[in-house]
């Protein structure tokens, strides 16, 4: 049993065309995406320079950077799939099974995506709290009550159920790519962002003393 699931395993590795010139930008558009978003929204935090180039109205930035990671995020899905198309289907996942686990992955991956930006909303999806714009408690339903980060599995659940539906090796190993990058993400954004929080209550803190 291992040693077939090793043989399969090398067997999709071997599919995968890394030398494909669409295929490689479609990696490096996966890996710039949230470095770009992370480093705007960290310069946003840091210098307002997105909130000044909004007329100093930090809604205004936020929108602006919405826009922007939102099609930047359009542009990287239509480079997926183009890329897919020059890439081998393999025998290994030619069974009906990987296509309707394909679909199935895609529509839940769609529905922790567009359920948890229905609850943040606009600036709580695209880093308002680098604006300043912060939430007043943490969102806890649903999809937050399964999972910590729906966008982010969400997304990745779409790039693995493409790759799936299609029977492309390339599509895991791009999933594959996804789910690392965002992991990344995660370490740099997640204590960031309780900082800011920590930050709030602190000042929230001062405030309470002074009125004392």
């Amino acid at each position: 049993m291992a040693d077939r699931l090793v043989s399969n395993f090398k067997q999709l590795a071997s599919e995968v065309n890394l030398q494909d010139r669409d295929f490689q930008i479609a990696i490096a558009s996966i890996v710039f995406n949230p470095t770009f978003w992370n480093i705007a929204a960290r310069t946003e935090y840091n210098t307002r320079l997105l909130t000044k180039l909004a007329f100093n109205k930090p809604k205004f930035g936020c929108y602006l950077l919405a826009f922007t990671i939102f099609s930047l995020g359009l542009f990287r899905d239509y480079l997926y799939e183009k890329a897919l198309k020059n890439q081998v289907s393999s025998v290994l996942l030619a069974d009906p099974v990987f296509r309707y686990l394909g679909i199935a992955s895609f529509l839940f991956g769609n529905v922790l995506v567009l359920s948890s930006m229905w609850k943040l909303g606009i600036t709580g999806t695209y880093l308002g709290d680098y604006f300043g714009i912060l939430m007043e408690d943490r969102v806890t339903s649903f999809p937050f009550n399964i999972d910590d980060n729906p966008m982010y599995n969400g997304s990745t659940l779409c790039f693995l159920g493409t790759g799936l539906y299609y029977g492309k090796p390339a599509g895991i190993f791009a999933s594959l790519v996804v789910y690392l990058m965002y992991q990344i993400a995660l370490k740099f954004e997640e204590p960031f962002t309780a900082k800011i929080y920590a930050k709030r209550e602190a000042e929230r803190e001062q405030k309470k003393k002074k009125s004392l």
